[in-house]
């Protein structure tokens, strides 16, 4: 996992709600045991046509997410079974954080141990944010130079703040559990974290011995 801050980035809008693990990830391709391959699977009913070929109208598919890293979805995103393999293709495609005013409990807990950052955010914050993400998407064509867009319409995430900033300064904070948040900043998954920690187990278990 590569250790996680700050994100600065424009937004991806994904106007669905109730978007579904299997939406996320179709089922046939749980059968891989790795992470690889699995961004090509992402959102596969909607990016790509009956014939394979990419979906046009498809956000994902259009020049405006290219290089975007935070994903502002719809009420309710995550739900139905569960599996890794959801946030595996969200990060394979480099997506690193998902905005939604609603996500199911268990795609929370599955993205955290991946370092893929679920954010909860109130209605009325959620629609700026749709708000500024339609705006850059439609007016993509009118830049060229390629960090300008971020002052208008790129939003910062700072993890150790706890925090959303938009353009013009406004921020909305997000809660984010102490160990999750850990492991987020220092890019380490549960196995990572105890690890870490290998000194004191060992000691701990050299005293059980010993009584």
């Amino acid at each position: 996992m590569q250790p996680l801050e700050k994100l600065y980035s424009c937004l991806i809008p994904l106007p669905y709600s109730n978007v579904d693990t299997d939406q996320i990830i179709p089922a046939r391709y749980l059968k891989v045991t790795d992470k690889s391959g699995l961004a090509e699977g992402l959102f596969y009913s909607w990016r790509y046509t009956l014939e394979g070929k990419p979906n046009p109208h498809f956000p994902l598919n259009q020049k405006a997410a290219k290089g975007c890293s935070i994903l502002i979805a719809g009420d309710n995103f995550g739900s139905g079974s569960s599996r890794e393999h959801a946030p595996w293709a969200l990060l394979g495609w480099g997506i690193r954080a998902v905005i939604s005013t609603s996500i199911a409990d268990i795609f929370r807990s599955n993205a955290l141990k991946n370092g893929l950052l679920p954010i909860v955010v109130n209605k009325q914050f959620h629609e700026r944010l749709f708000d500024l993400a339609d705006a850059w998407f439609n007016s993509i064509e009118e830049w060229s130079n390629s960090q300008e867009p971020l002052l208008k319409y790129g939003v910062i995430i700072s993890i150790r703040d706890q925090c959303i900033t938009l353009p013009d300064g406004s921020k909305a904070n997000f809660d984010l559990d102490p160990f999750s948040k850990t492991c987020l900043l220092q890019g380490i998954d549960v196995l990572g974290y105890l690890m870490k920690h290998e000194d004191k187990i060992t000691t701990f278990e050299n005293r059980k011995l010993a009584s």
